[in-house]
């Protein structure tokens, strides 16, 4: 009997683990285009009464840049709560001219450059709430600068 309730208890606290996360997929846009290329962050914003919400999570955009969210603990979803959102390229994709000199051989010289402007990754103030049902329509439309 008390290996029956030790079990029960275990099982119970094991499916608790996955309460607070809410699945979430959108579509990320470039200057109106659908964009395959991008990298997409969670990361829960901490409060007072709870300071350490979660981990964050992330995903690659497929080729209509749709993404749908999982935790680097294989969680689907997001964290349910306020996140802070950061969207980059993949690495491998970012080739562009460089636009400050040239290489040995005074040709054109490449540079890895990111069209997606820093507001959206590395300065981001980008925020959005997961709700506890969860959401299939983050999108984010992003506009460069010309």
């Amino acid at each position: 009997m008390l290996r029956v309730t030790l079990l029960l208890v275990l099982l119970a606290a094991a499916g608790c683990g996955n309460a607070n996360y809410a699945p979430v997929s959108g579509t990320i846009r470039v200057d109106g285009q659908p964009y395959p290329h991008a990298v997409v962050s969670f990361q829960p914003i901490g409060t007072t009464e709870n300071p350490n919400p979660g981990r964050g999570s992330s995903a690659y955009t497929d080729e209509s840049g749709r993404y749908v969210l999982y935790s680097d603990n294989e969680i689907d979803g997001a964290v349910i709560g306020k996140h802070r959102v950061r969207i980059m390229t993949r690495g491998n994709d970012i080739v562009g001219q460089n636009p400050s000199g040239t290489s040995v051989d005074g040709a054109p010289a490449e540079k890895r450059v990111d069209p997606i402007p820093p507001e959206w990754n590395a300065l981001s103030d980008k925020e959005f709430e997961v709700p506890a049902g969860g959401v299939n329509n983050a999108d984010f439309d992003i506009v460069t600068k010309r």
